[in-house]
């Protein structure tokens, strides 16, 4: 049986009455509101400023309504507003990258999934400790420049989708680094990137079993970044920087992915140990998350990230994957995320996927 994540305070603004499911007008927004209204639910969409014209262009995803905010950090201010509405948030990257992870998880409105992962997910060096405990193999970490014996990547905390990474050919590279904020130096590993999106369910009971929950591959992909070509980065960005351009890895699309067969058991070898040490760290995760990492040409499969909620690359697949298409026909990210919620009502059970 699940422990319970929310109290019954939290869920006491959702007694007696239908979720409206609400997000920040942002990043995976669409899907969300799409998946929301299939499943029957009303959506709220939290926007900075006045509500965007593009959710014109898109009425099957255009929220029912508007909530308006100066700015993202006025989010909390309307946590009142948003339990009289019977909210449910939805987060996604955007939403807590823009808030800040402190002040999110203090938002007193009920939250799809375990705010208790931010503190794990935001701060790089405790989500490595994560990863060493669930025993899957990762990059190097250099704690100092000094141990640099190879090609790095130095990497800012948060969901920063890729602004301000910096790629170094050896330590003498690194002399061109100026940080602007906390950061963890990686080991540059040769291969292909994969960011595979995983659907953890503590309310299945079938399934890839993990836990007392079920684990589902949703989707993959890969992405495309501003300025950074993927062949060539190391060469790429010495010649960038001599013409006077500063490389980027500022994340502008994606690209689907579909992973060898025979690798599948890997992945979800993986994804079930992280899920396995999320619950006996924090009390575990619940809903989409992404493993992000490299494949080697030795086929081994190295995690360099953990995203712990919908990343935007589900965005490719908002009519379904070629692996959620085997789970249901037209299986989104954010429409799997709505029947959580709906079986989580139908079977009162909230509290163990609500926070």
């Amino acid at each position: 049986m699940a422990v319970a994540l929310a109290s019954t305070d939290r869920l006491a603004s959702l007694a007696g009455r239908r979720p409206t499911l609400a997000t920040l007008c942002s990043h995976s927004s669409l899907q969300i509101f799409h998946g929301a209204r299939t499943e029957g639910f009303a959506t709220l969409g939290l926007c900075i400023g006045a509500p965007p014209r593009f959710y014109d262009a898109f009425p099957l995803a255009r929220p029912d309504r508007f909530l308006s905010v100066p700015t993202a950090k006025d989010l909390p201010s309307v946590a009142e507003r948003l339990r009289s509405d019977g909210a449910i948030i939805v987060p996604h990257g955007s939403f807590v990258e823009y808030v800040g992870a402190d002040r999110f998880a203090e938002i007193d409105v009920p939250v799809f999934g375990n705010r208790a992962v931010l503190a794990w997910e935001s701060d790089r060096r405790k989500e490595r400790d994560w990863l060493d405990i669930a025993g899957v193999p990762m990059p190097k970490r250099y704690e100092e420049p000094s141990e640099i014996d190879g090609p790095v990547i130095v990497k800012y905390y948060g969901a920063k989708g890729g602004k301000g990474f910096f790629l170094a050919k050896n330590r003498e590279a690194l002399a061109d680094f100026r940080p602007t904020g906390p950061y963890v130096i990686q080991e540059y590993v040769l291969g292909t990137r994969y960011y595979m999106h995983f659907f953890y369910s503590p309310l299945s009971d079938r399934g890839y079993r993990v836990g007392h929950g079920s684990l589902e591959l949703l989707g993959m992909d890969r992405r495309d970044e501003a300025n950074i070509d993927e062949l060539y980065k190391l060469g790429a960005q010495e010649e960038l920087l001599k013409a006077g351009i500063r490389p980027t890895f500022v994340v502008t699309g994606n690209v689907p992915v579909v992973l060898r067969e025979s690798l599948l058991p890997k992945a979800f070898d993986v994804a079930a140990r992280i899920v396995e040490s999320s619950i006996d760290l924090f009390g575990g995760m619940v809903g989409p998350f992404c493993v992000e990492g490299i494949m080697t040409e030795d086929l081994e499969f190295k995690v360099f990230e953990i995203s712990t909620r919908i990343v935007a690359g589900t965005n490719l697949f908002i009519s379904g994957s070629p692996y959620s298409d085997l789970v249901a026909p037209a299986l989104s990210t954010g429409r799997r995320i709505a029947q959580e919620i709906h079986r989580g009502e139908t079977e009162g059970r909230l509290a163990e996927i609500l926070s």
